[in-house]
């Protein structure tokens, strides 16, 4: 097992995380089995209590995780699922070692910051990485945050443990060009290297990030100030489309630079060919469609954040690369769409709509407009969680003659809450449990034949290549209640999810016999069925989704029901 540690340096959102991902997808394609993790200096024990506009998107890992977003990219690059044990926090690390000295394990002898808390990261680290030639190690934040000195100390402390041979490091750097004097400036990058040297650390590679190529010149002064050759220097500059990140990395042989550098041989040759085809078709795309998504996490301050919605974005792209069709998204904030009938009415400009998922009342009414625009204009129209339930809510309002159907979640008391809490759930929120409670991670549907949702999945092959996880859930007694019960036979797919309000039972068939199509469901092991996907037969691509497909859409293997909901933008 070696480690490559990246860290970053003059200021967060430099791109640690795609640098990660591509340099772990640089290793796979010389034939290196690669795993990656993410270290988050914050307390909080895991991301599930953030706001998106805090820290962007929430990414669900298979077995029930709420993690930083950047594990979403590691899986995109890398085409694994990465479990939740991936991501390591400073308050999983702290509540770990007050949890084992009240129970007594470290007999009686003193608990202190040297060495309980660095054994346990490194502990982890290595945990997460069993079975792996590489383990990528992303620390978060920034060279100088306090909060990343344990998380350095530690990765110091595993280099010592299984030796400098088996550990390089990876500075992640931006080189600013100011306007006034238009020149791009190494200080940054120099103070970055002096920081890490006081740890004890010395760069054995340096991603050089900026708005351009990196030249010669700034290459021989930081490898002067980094006294590591100027090879190593690596170029980085802005590309527009991150898929492309990877091969410009190869441009400067950063593969067998990292080879060499543990003095290991590739095991075969790279093959970027497919890779490279869906990359040219991002950039010189055949067609295009117009898409509006409707979200409520779009402004922070005078700022957009569309990062609340990075993974939707990403599926979107990498259904247009399979269809070299190229997805222009607007971001339409669904609270100007409640205050204006001519907003949602300029919905009619695009080619499809996408209602994503999110939590409270704001914006809902915004959203339920637009689904009822799309409904009825036959504008195509993908629900994504709480999508699905704004559909249900609306389809109920204006086809089924329940004027004040809602979600509880909004209105407590009303008299048709077609979408309401479960009862294991109230509880958890009368005692304010709110981390790590929802309806988390993988759970199995069951695919109605004959429509549309079943034939996107069959098509992609998704139900071929989900049977063997199911195989082994079945025989894991912690899984099995993911799978609920199964009739021999059944098409079956997983699909992650993150909420805590479902579609009410007793209103499912009077939703029916209207013409609403329960295209999927969850049976429980008590016998209970959920809703996992609906569809509008007659309409030209009307499907939503309590589940969340895009975590697990890939360049290379595109969620199904984005797949055809950008065929049909395609067609309208």
């Amino acid at each position: 097992m070696r480690f490559i540690v990246v860290a970053g340096g003059v200021m967060s959102g430099v791109g640690k995380g795609l640098a990660t991902a591509s340099i772990g997808k640089i290793l796979q394609q010389y034939g290196y089995s690669t795993t990656a993790l993410k270290i988050d200096p914050y307390i909080n024990f895991d991301a599930g209590t953030l706001r998106p506009t805090e820290h962007g998107e929430v990414w669900v890992t298979q077995d029930g995780g709420e993690i930083d977003q950047d594990l979403g990219s590691y899986e995109r690059f890398l085409g694994t699922e990465m479990p939740k044990r991936n991501n390591i926090t400073t308050g999983q690390i702290y509540k770990a070692v007050i949890d084992r000295e009240r129970r007594g394990d470290y007999l009686g002898k003193t608990v202190q910051f040297i060495p309980h808390i660095p054994n346990e990261i490194k502990d982890r680290v290595k945990s997460s990485g069993e079975g792996y030639d590489f383990v990528l190690v992303e620390i978060g934040g920034t060279i100088g945050d306090y909060e990343n000195i344990p998380f350095l100390f530690a990765m110091k402390s595993l280099e010592r443990e299984v030796g400098a041979d088996n550990v390089a490091y990876v500075l992640i750097t931006y080189l600013p060009v100011p306007d006034h004097i238009s020149e791009m400036k190494t200080k940054p990058t120099q103070q970055a290297i002096k920081m890490l040297s006081e740890h004890g650390i010395f760069p054995d590679f340096i991603l050089c990030r900026g708005k351009s190529a990196l030249d010669h010149v700034r290459k021989k002064k930081i490898e002067t100030y980094a006294n590591i050759p100027s090879e190593h220097v690596i170029s980085a500059p802005d590309v527009n489309t991150i898929y492309a990140i990877p091969l410009n990395l190869e441009k400067e042989n950063l593969g067998e630079k990292i080879l060499t550098r543990f003095s290991l041989k590739k095991k075969r040759k790279p093959d970027w060919s497919q890779w490279k085809t869906l990359v040219e078709r991002i950039k010189n795309p055949s067609r295009s469609v117009s898409v509006a998504m409707i979200g409520k996490y779009v402004d922070i301050g005078d700022y957009s954040l569309t990062d609340s919605y990075i993974s939707i974005n990403q599926a979107l792209k990498h259904a247009g690369a399979n269809l070299s069709t190229a997805v222009d998204i607007s971001w339409v904030d669904a609270k100007k769409l409640e205050r204006s009938s001519s907003e949602v009415e300029g919905l009619a400009q695009f080619d499809g709509i996408v209602i994503p998922g999110g939590f409270g009342a704001t914006g809902v009414e915004g959203k339920v407009g637009a689904i009822r625009f799309a409904r009825e204009n036959n504008i195509p129209f993908l629900g994504l969680c709480y999508g699905l339930q704004c559909a249900v809510i609306e389809f109920s309002r204006n086809v089924c003659g329940m004027k004040t159907a809602n979600t509880s979640e909004i209105d407590v008391q009303g008299k048709y809450p077609v979408i309401d809490i479960l009862p294991t759930q109230k509880k958890i929120i009368e005692e304010s449990q709110y981390g790590g409670s929802m309806r988390l991670g993988a759970y199995a549907a069951t695919l109605k034949p004959g429509t549309k949702t079943y034939s996107l999945y069959k098509r992609c092959g998704r139900p071929q290549q989900d049977a063997e996880k199911i195989k082994m859930w079945k025989k894991d007694p912690e899984m099995r209640f993911r799978l609920g019960l199964l009739d021999d036979g059944a098409e079956v797919v997983l699909e992650r999810h993150r909420h805590r309000y479902e579609v009410s039972p007793q209103y499912v068939e009077v939703m029916e016999k209207n013409g609403l199509t329960i295209s999927g469901r969850h049976r429980r092991l008590d016998e209970t069925d959920l809703v996992e996907f609906i569809e509008l037969p007659e309409h030209r691509f009307f499907i939503a989704t309590q589940a969340h497909p895009e975590f697990k859409s890939r360049l290379e293997a595109p969620a199904p029901l984005f797949l055809g909901f950008v065929e049909a933008c395609l067609g309208k």
